[in-house]
């Protein structure tokens, strides 16, 4: 794909004035932040100072749009069931696994073209109204360009079954006439009604043969005199070869049925056998592929397509496909004429004939409101191993830069980002550089949806992006004073500086309230307790209250000795585990323990040569050693006593 030919549109935006207030803006991901200065443009003076407006400009309004949201949503599963499905499927199997996959495609726009037009319908705001049409207009489009491709490029249809193909895509995007018909046929007497021979003209112009005879019954029924000119023309229409898709007479048969049966229509024109009647006279003009007499009916046909498909039928019934490109060119001028020039859907649909894939690709990103339409076509051309070839020149194939841009607009909408994750799983060049990018982006605004990102990352082993989400959560959850919170998911961010300050918080909590909060998680730490060593402490901590509490006394002695010989307490905590083994020493299970307890007093030393400051020598008794002194007063045991100079405890 090459550089775009053309200049792009101007955007306006509604408010902004450039010519009196200069603007900056700043470029996102998906969209792009435009803001007024306070300055002036030259000429008008300085800007006087006043508040300025900041305006949000999106490159995909579409994935805002409602009732798209099916669209995204389902080819979403149609895009993923491709990707998954069996590649050793070859020949005819593979080719017929890829149709169903764009009728499927197909399907899912008709029926959000069907839910916008209802939509359009019932609702009584011109403005929502005139947004729905616009896009029902589109969606018809899309179908319209979809099918064509689907015909040329998927499927690949041969000589014969080409035009079979070509005129149900008539039928079922051109001239929609069932309105016309049930006029007609609901009137007391059809064959006089106004509309009468232009639905005729139609079912002819589009080959629907049964339907046209069906209608000329009527004609002759109401007309006796006029019974044998219907009787031949009848004849004729039910007589005109057609091709077979079940392939069941060869591209020479036809075509010499055809110029049997072509002749046979001359004669009885020669003749002057319609002569009486103009309709059916020209009628049997259109059977034998008389220009100016089909370009009669350019009213009933209304696009230049339609008269290509008619023409083909009634002139070039074994039409190959690289034919259709010398004659969708000869149609569209024929049918404009000079009077009008070719639109951008028409140079889409002219591209597609040709066979230029990379044209029909290129004309549709212009053109098109959103990238989802070439995103996915795309897609399945490449599946299709059509378009192996073109790479694009600054690295990536055609097919993952459309996905990518697909999928980063996706990532702008606050719910719809999820598909754009898949979308980028199956980008095996940029993919996962583009999902790191744009799920950093991602508003975490609740625990739910930072859960889910989380599970995203951590199934991709993107280990950066879990640690800096379990960060900004855990920062989260400490400003609003949710302590189990946030060391949850520090925990889970395996970040041990983060888990030391909120262990921190906890025992300082403890002290000020005199128990823990979020025992559900502090009870079953389990090996995360070994993040850090004031994690470890605090596990411990809370392990010697639960020993304590059943009153399995020695064992808290021995934990909680363990917890004061190991210098894992912050300092600000030694006078608390102090008090804490207080109780303890009153316990005849402590006392006659066979591990003395004489490390507990060395805790105090240990603590102070563990500092860089030295431990103040004790002038006085200090208040939990009276009470210590108290308590092995009471036992009959000797009381330890503490050298001034020395800081050195006696053994007993």
């Amino acid at each position: 794909m090459d550089e775009l030919d053309t200049e792009p549109p101007l955007v306006v935006v509604p408010g902004a004035d450039p010519s009196a207030r200069q603007l900056c803006f700043a470029w996102g991901p998906a969209e792009v932040l435009v803001c007024e200065t306070l300055f002036g443009r030259a000429g008008t003076g300085e800007g006087a100072p006043s508040s300025s407006r900041v305006f949000v400009v999106r490159r995909d309004q579409d994935i805002y749009i409602q009732t798209l949201r099916k669209l995204f949503n389902e080819s979403h599963g149609i895009f993923m069931g491709l990707q998954r499905s069996e590649e050793e499927l070859a020949g005819k199997s593979r080719k017929a696994q890829l149709v169903q996959v764009s009728k499927n495609y197909r399907s899912v726009i008709r029926a959000c073209m069907e839910d916008m037009h209802q939509a359009a319908v019932s609702t009584r705001d011109p403005a929502l109204q005139g947004q729905y049409s616009t896009q029902v207009s589109i969606l018809s489009a899309m179908e319209l360009i979809w099918n064509l491709c689907e015909i040329l490029f998927v499927e690949a249809a041969a000589a014969g079954p080409l035009l079979l193909r070509l005129l149900d895509w008539v039928r079922l995007h051109v001239c929609d006439v069932d309105s016309m018909v049930r006029e007609v046929l609901s009137s007391e007497s059809p064959s006089k009604h106004k509309l009468f021979w232009n639905v005729v003209d139609v079912f002819v112009l589009q080959g629907r043969m049964d339907e046209a005879r069906h209608l000329l019954s009527k004609e002759a029924s109401a007309n006796p005199t006029s019974m044998n000119m219907y009787k031949i023309l009848d004849d004729l229409m039910k007589k005109m070869p057609v091709p077979s898709l079940g392939n069941t007479q060869t591209l020479t048969e036809l075509e010499l049925k055809w110029q049997h049966w072509h002749e046979e229509c001359q004669r009885y024109l020669q003749d002057g056998t319609f002569a009486s009647n103009p309709h059916m006279e020209s009628i049997c003009k259109i059977l034998l592929g008389d220009e100016d007499a089909i370009l009669e009916k350019k009213e009933l046909m209304t696009t230049w397509y339609h008269f290509l498909v008619t023409r083909l039928l009634y002139s070039h019934p074994t039409v190959k496909p690289l034919e259709l490109r010398f004659y969708a060119q000869s149609s569209m001028d024929l049918f404009l004429g000079g009077e009008s020039s070719p639109e951008p859907l028409d140079m889409i649909l002219m591209a597609a004939f040709e066979f230029e894939m990379h044209q029909v690709i290129k004309e549709c990103s212009i053109v098109l409101s959103n990238w989802w339409f070439v995103a996915h076509l795309t897609d399945l051309l490449d599946h299709c191993k059509l378009l192996q070839s073109h790479n694009l020149y600054f690295g990536s194939n055609m097919r993952e830069f459309l996905l990518l841009e697909y999928a980063s607009g996706l990532f702008s909408h606050h719910s719809l980002w999820q598909l754009g994750v898949d979308y980028f799983d199956h980008c095996p060049e940029y993919g996962r550089v583009y999902l790191e990018l744009h799920i950093e982006r991602i508003p975490l605004s609740t625990e739910q949806k930072a859960l889910k990102v989380l599970r995203i990352c951590e199934q991709r082993q993107m280990h950066e992006q879990v640690r800096s989400i379990c960060k900004i959560m855990a920062m989260k959850a400490l400003r609003n004073n949710r302590l189990g919170s946030a060391l949850s998911w520090s925990i889970r961010a395996k970040d041990a500086a983060f888990a030391t300050l909120i262990s921190d918080r906890f025992l300082k909590d403890y002290c000020e309230r005199g128990c823990f909060s979020d025992l559900d998680l502090i009870d079953n730490l389990g090996p995360s307790m070994l993040l850090s060593d004031r994690l470890t402490f605090l596990g411990k901590y809370r392990e010697f209250h639960r020993l304590y509490g059943e009153k399995r006394f020695p064992e808290a002695a021995r934990l909680l000795l363990t917890l004061m010989t190991a210098h894992i307490a912050p300092c600000s905590f030694w006078m608390t585990l102090l008090t804490d083994a207080l109780p303890l020493l009153e316990q005849k299970e402590v006392r006659s323990c066979s591990h003395p307890p004489g490390g507990l007093f060395s805790f105090p030393e240990k603590g102070a040569q563990s500092r860089s400051d030295p431990l103040p020598a004790p002038a006085r008794t200090c208040p939990w050693q009276l009470q210590v002194s108290h308590q092995w007063e009471h036992s009959g045991t000797s009381v330890p006593c503490f050298h001034n100079s020395s800081r050195t405890h006696l053994h007993w």
